[in-house]
């Protein structure tokens, strides 16, 4: 399994990626099209093919600061789930030996339930801080969600620091 990364629109997986991205996520949670294509060639961001040899399995969107790394969108496609590819992507994002950070919703039906135990599977562990992640649409509002981290729980200080890049650096260009 490796990770191929997509800088700049003319990758000939762009168009792919963002169609699995678009079925994967409610309209909400994405990026607009102009703010994901200018984040694309930021040295943080990390727009992220995953790849099972040769055939194209899922996403992995992060974004990587000195002390973490924040998964913004992770997906695998509908055809390949259930086959450890979540799994193993994390696995291999672990290596980069930084703690990681994700955000879930709140586990009140059996999808958040599902994805939240996924995550523990994988070594996460939610923490009690509260958290509203801003909107990406200026019609909607921030949501309620968990953060979840890998591979212990986060002090203030981190999740301090980790708002402040989630307001500053990952949401400073979200509206297009």
């Amino acid at each position: 399994m490796h990770f191929t990364r997509i800088t700049d629109l003319s990758h000939t997986m762009y168009d792919t990626a963002l169609k699995l991205y678009q079925i994967s996520f409610p309209h909400h949670e994405q990026r607009e099209k102009g703010s994901q294509e200018k984040i694309l060639s930021d040295s943080e961001y990390h727009f992220y093919l995953i790849y099972d040899k040769a055939v194209f399995v899922g996403l992995i969107l992060y974004w990587e600061s000195t002390d973490f790394i924040y998964v913004e969108h992770f997906c695998i496609l509908p055809e390949m789930r259930n086959k450890q590819y979540g799994q193993k992507a994390l696995t291999l994002l672990m290596e980069q030996n930084k703690i990681l950070l994700l955000e879930i919703d709140p586990p009140v039906d059996d999808i958040s339930k599902h994805r939240k135990k996924f995550y523990e599977r994988c070594g996460f562990v939610q923490n009690s801080f509260s958290h509203i992640h801003p909107p990406y649409h200026k019609e909607n509002g921030g949501h309620s969600l968990l953060i979840m981290s890998c591979p212990k729980q986060i002090s203030q200080s981190m999740f301090d620091a980790f708002n402040q890049y989630l307001k500053n650096k990952v949401m400073k260009n979200v509206f297009m």
